[in-house]
């Protein structure tokens, strides 16, 4: 069943695994309002992924300015107003999103999220214990939208060639947050596996962006025949690797997201730091490692766990 024509605006804002995590909703939400102008407001790193995947008819960036910028805040309130929502699907349901809506004035047009007073809230008062898959879900059906896929990334274009790797390569994300170090396997136990890899005639291949360089180098000098794509891909190269790759090993950070939702089988690393049950990537082939602290897990352990295919 799809609702009438109207101008929808959506709002996810980051982090990167949390808007691939989305793009299930974002579906549905182009389903149900099948005939509707839908606008995203999200933030400059998702403007292209969010254009190539055609659930939306305009993207607005938010640079989230702080409170304290009023100048930048009147501004924003003029363009939320200024945009003539009938409806708002806040995927972000955070305390600046719960902001927005008061910045809306009145009459306030329909509101799917936690914004206190919002025409559609969330009924659930465990939400918070629920997967962000789940939760999402739970929101959306309170909105009246029933079927909520899981994200699809086949409308991106595949093009591995241009890195011109062998077949059969193995995909070794060893970065993450920068502000969250307890998240990641230390890189020295990349550079085993790696090394045993090889042993096992696959071809390692790094990931990485630019706040990764230290770890990713470390693996490399450990391992020199490791290749290092640190810094080197966008997010649809990525998914175009995950597609094309045996399988792929990584910290719990969003690149994990993107390859896990392409299909390619993926061993996710956690720690104390976050729980697989709230934030675990989804996908057709996911498994999951789980230490109190990553450096106890051991690079057998891994290489056990790795599904190859």
């Amino acid at each position: 069943m799809s609702a009438p024509a109207q101008n929808i605006l959506v709002i996810k804002l980051g982090a990167l695994g949390d808007f691939v995590q989305a793009l299930g909703p974002f579906a549905a939400i182009r389903q149900y309002h099948r005939d509707a102008r839908i606008t995203l407001l999200t933030t400059m790193p998702f403007e292209d992924l969010a254009a190539q995947s055609g659930y939306f008819d305009d993207i607005w960036i938010d640079d989230r300015p702080a409170l304290w910028r009023i100048g930048a805040i009147l501004s924003l309130r003029r363009r939320l107003r200024g945009g003539a929502f009938e409806r708002i699907y806040d995927l972000q349901t955070a305390d600046r999103t719960n902001f927005y809506y008061r910045l809306l004035g009145r009459p306030k047009p329909e509101w799917s999220g936690i914004a206190p007073g919002c025409s559609h809230p969330d009924p659930n008062p465990d939400r918070d214990a629920l997967h962000t898959i789940e939760r999402q879900r739970g929101q959306l059906m309170a909105a009246g939208l029933e079927n909520v896929p899981l994200s699809d990334l086949s409308w991106l274009p595949h093009d591995s060639d241009k890195f011109d790797l062998p077949s059969g390569f193995v995909l070794l994300v060893a970065g993450g947050s920068a502000h969250r170090q307890d998240k990641r396997w230390p890189a020295m136990q990349y550079a085993q596996l790696a090394r045993q890899l090889v042993v096992m005639g696959r071809q390692p291949v790094l990931l990485g962006g630019a706040a990764d360089r230290s770890a990713t180098a470390a693996i490399v000098k450990s391992c020199p025949g490791v290749i290092d794509l640190t810094n080197r891909t966008s997010l649809a190269d990525i998914a175009s690797l995950a597609v094309a790759a045996a399988g792929a090993v990584g910290n719990d950070c969003g690149p994990m997201h993107l390859i896990a939702a392409s299909g390619c089988p993926s061993l996710v690393l956690f720690s104390h730091a976050s729980d697989p049950a709230l934030c675990a990537p989804r996908g057709a082939d996911v498994a999951i490692l789980r230490r109190a602290s990553l450096e106890d897990l051991d690079v057998n352990a891994v290489e056990a766990a790795l599904r190859l295919r």
